[in-house]
Order: C-alpha cells, then sequence, then structure tokens
C-alpha cells in the first residue's frame, strides 16, 4: 500500500511534567492536545509503522496527557498509548511483521493518530478470532489483570479488595478470580453497577459511597478476611480500608483517580501488624519477566478474549477527526465501558 507523508493526530502540547495532581478528569481537552496535521514517521531498526485500525483510552492515557503520568510527555508527538492496526512497514530486524494485524503499544509514537510506531517487542500478532476491540486493548488492562492476580495468588491470599470496580480492568480480574477459586470484594460509586459484578462472579459488592459502608466492610473483614487490596483510587477511604485489614495485609497501588491526598491513621500497623505499601506497573512487571513468561501471559490473553471468555465491553466510538471535541463528554461517564478513537 502507499503511504502518506503526513496524517492526522492529537497531539501533545505539554512537555515534560506539569506538577499538578488533577486526576484524570478532562472538561476539555484544549489545554493539552492539538488536533493537526504531522509526518508519518518512519520506523528504525527493531520498528514498526502500524497504519491504526483503533486506538483505547485508559486513565493512564489522561493522567499522560496532562503531565501527571511517570513517564514524560514530549511536545509536538501524538498521545495515545496502545491499539491495534495492521504493520505497513518495517525497520531492519522486524520485516516478518509487514502485513500482520497487530495489538500494540505506541512506544515510539503515539496511538491516537492515522499511523503509529512501535518496537518489535511492545506488538503481539493478532488471531483471527480476536475482534479489533479486543485486539485494540490486548496490553494495558489484560496483561496487568494478569500480572495482579498472579501476584495476589503468589501472597496466599483467598480474598481481595478491589476498589473503582466497574471499570474494564476490574471486570477482567474477576473474571480471572472466579477461574482460580478467589473472592473478590468489589468496591463501587454507582447502585446500577453492581448487579453486573455480581454476575461477573464478585463474591460481594458495596457502594463505598453509601452510609453505613465502613460498617459492613468490617464485618466483611472478619468474615472474608482479605489480604490484598488492589487500589486505582488511593484516597483516604482506600486509607480507612486499609487500616481495617488484617495482619500482613498489602495495600496495592496501581492508580490515582482521586485528587484527594490519604493519611496513614495508624502507622504502628507496620510494626506491629506486618502490613506493606508498595505499587504495581505494568511496565515495570513486564520487564522484570522472562521473554517465556511475557509471551505467556499475551498468549493466555488471545486465548481468553478468542474463546469468549474475556470482552471487551465499548461504550463508544469516536472517530479521530471528532476525538478532540468529543473526548471530554464521553470520559465523564463513569465506568461504562471503553472509549475507542478509530485510526482514520
Amino acid at each position: 500500500m502507499t503511504i502518506p507523508s503526513t496524517m492526522k493526530a492529537l497531539i501533545l502540547k505539554g512537555h515534560g511534567y506539569s506538577g499538578t495532581a488533577e486526576g484524570p478528569a478532562i472538561p476539555s481537552l484544549e489545554p493539552w492536545l492539538d488536533f493537526t496535521t504531522v509526518d508519518v514517521p518512519e520506523p528504525d531498526v527493531g520498528q514498526v509503522l502500524i497504519k491504526v485500525i483503533q486506538s483505547g483510552v485508559n486513565p493512564s492515557d489522561l493522567h499522560f496527557i496532562k503531565g501527571e503520568y511517570g513517564i514524560p510527555r514530549f511536545k509536538g508527538t501524538p498521545a495515545g498509548f496502545e491499539g491495534c492496526g495492521t504493520v505497513v512497514a518495517a525497520g531492519e530486524g522486524a520485516e516478518g511483521l509487514v502485513g500482520q494485524r497487530v495489538g500494540f503499544i505506541a512506544t515510539g509514537s503515539g496511538a491516537w493518530a492515522e499511523y503509529a510506531l512501535s518496537d518489535l517487542k511492545s506488538c503481539f500478532p493478532v488471531h483471527p478470532s480476536v475482534s479489533d476491540d479486543d485486539a485494540a486493548a490486548l496490553y494495558v488492562n489484560p496483561l496487568t489483570a494478569i500480572a495482579m492476580v498472579e501476584e495476589v495468588k503468589a501472597t496466599g491470599a483467598k480474598c481481595f479488595i478491589l476498589s473503582a470496580a466497574a471499570s474494564q480492568l476490574c471486570k477482567l480480574m474477576i473474571g480471572l478470580a472466579k477461574q482460580d477459586g478467589l473472592k473478590v470484594i468489589a468496591l463501587v460509586r454507582h447502585d446500577e453497577q453492581m448487579a453486573h459484578l455480581t454476575d461477573l462472579g464478585a463474591t460481594h459488592v458495596l457502594n463505598n459511597t453509601k452510609e453505613g459502608f465502613m460498617g459492613e466492610m468490617l464485618t466483611l473483614m472478619q468474615n472474608e478476611k482479605p489480604t490484598v487490596f488492589l487500589d486505582a483510587v488511593a484516597d483516604q477511604t482506600s486509607s480507612d480500608i486499609f487500616a481495617a485489614m488484617p495482619n500482613h495485609a498489602e495495600w496495592v497501588i496501581y492508580g490515582k483517580l482521586s485528587t484527594e491526598m490519604p493519611a496513614l491513621t495508624q502507622p504502628g500497623q507496620f510494626i506491629f501488624m506486618s502490613k506493606k505499601i508498595r505499587g504495581f506497573w505494568l511496565t515495570k512487571w513486564l520487564r522484570e519477566q522472562t521473554t517465556e513468561k511475557a509471551i505467556a501471559a499475551g498468549t493466555k490473553v488471545q486465548q481468553l478474549f478468542g474463546s469468549g471468555a474475556w470482552k471487551t465491553e465499548v461504550a463508544a466510538k469516536v472517530a479521530l477527526v471528532d476525538a478532540h471535541e468529543q473526548l471530554p463528554k464521553l470520559t465523564a461517564k463513569a465506568n461504562s465501558g471503553k472509549i475507542m478513537i478509530l485510526g482514520s
């Protein structure tokens, strides 16, 4: 196919870190992104150029464009961490992927564009049984789900807690936990989210905004004894939940959806109850795995999607040309499903 010299893309306006902690809410994209025309990037050694079919919108993307993520922005480059598309050109050593549909992490040039660059190691050829919706979400949520549930199992926990449990990521973790015989206490903010999570396999579902929530939580602590808390919110409620957990509990923070800064009210628990607080970042987890284990995790993801055991719940698809205007109102809807940006 003929590759054009220019393309449309959502381009970062900021550089480096912003120094703010406003969270992923985006009332407007105007302060952070431009929709404009830029040169199509050229693949270097070990890289591929991908014609984007569609790309996902994750909370990490929104933190990143605002300069609040753990890696710096580069002004003038396309945003967007992951997507799916067809490899149309390759640098030396990556020629074998040309013509293949892949799920990818955009390591060289962002996915919110007509074309994206990725390293060979950050692409995964997609089986025909996997839909474009699932292929565009193969990395961030599915691999995180597999990794964190494996870490829960490694602690010996029989029950764990999930905050922001109506998210696509948590739905995947609930399904995995059910398969592995683990109990899940799922926390949400809206009653209408509760029944669906129960259907997916959550053992208990609580609305953590309701009066009497902590009383219910304390009863569950006594009965179920959860020892791992996988938390994407990291607010004072999270800290209070952790304080109520039993000996040897771990608070694993993998996101910061709240702008509230939590206080630790019982620091003596770290001494006398052997409690721990730590973070989880998928990029670091992947770096620490052997090639064989990383491939096995990616293969498991495709098998789960291909078999129908997992499915990406898509709330909306928006054309790239309309994304600048429509993304703010679409992302404001609480955990209604994945938002996809169409590549052309």
